[in-house]
């Protein structure tokens, strides 16, 4: 039991390790050679976890070439477009001005019915709405509206409106984000500051954001 323990503690962390060095992608947003890499790596790591008596450099050493085929692969498609085009295949136009391209349908294996739900979980019910819509390479669909169904933005209207900046959370759980205080510009004595002025103690903080004008949100803990 103990040996199925420390080999289950060895492969997570390793897994994990090369998970995070092929990068932080969603499963929906894989490319097809990191799917099948990623499905091989369970497959390797089940191995020596289900038989004891399998060595676990035997797993170790098919995840490592894995991973290194990846970044190899991540490389050559960086450099070079046919190749990238050949392992992630090209983004693919299916509808144009309202109008469904048949022979594209056809070419990807798509049904009028998988179009229509796709478009129903872009809160698009009525295919005439469409101006464009495209197959990106990792399977999810894009859509552009046409002009008289977009949503009227600010520009529009001509409202002008003020820029605050990006906000993140600089306090968590009552501790102090310190990598977040440099994308933020602001020091630890400058939160201690606004914490003074508005009397509230770090530890009672369940989340705090701060804006470049340093308008604080507080929520605290329940």
């Amino acid at each position: 039991m103990l040996t199925t323990i420390i080999r289950v503690i060895i492969l997570y962390i390793f897994v994990s390790a090369s998970i995070r060095i092929m990068g932080k992608r969603n499963i929906g947003e894989l490319q097809p050679t990191e799917l099948v890499i990623t499905l091989l790596l369970s497959e390797f790591a089940a191995i020596p976890i289900e038989d004891n008596s399998v060595p676990l450099i035997n797993s170790l050493i098919p995840v490592m070439i894995l991973i290194s085929l990846e970044i190899i692969s991540s490389v050559i498609s960086m450099k070079s477009t046919k190749f990238r085009n050949l392992s992630d295949g090209n983004a693919l136009l299916i509808i144009k001005d309202g109008k469904l391209d048949q022979k594209q349908l056809r070419k990807l294996r798509f049904t009028v019915d998988d179009v229509l739900s796709a478009l129903r979980q872009k809160d698009v019910f009525d295919i005439n709405e469409v101006a464009y819509a495209v197959i990106e390479t990792n399977g999810t669909l894009s859509v552009l509206l046409k002009s008289e169904f977009q949503n009227a933005t600010k520009k529009d209207v001509k409202v002008k409106c003020k820029d605050d900046g990006f906000t993140c959370p600089v306090i968590i759980d009552g501790v102090i984000i310190k990598k977040n205080l440099k994308q933020c510009e602001i020091t630890k004595s400058d939160i201690e500051e606004i914490l003074h002025k508005k009397k509230v103690h770090k530890k009672d903080i369940f989340l705090m954001n701060l804006n470049k004008k340093n308008d604080a949100e507080i929520f605290l803990k329940e």
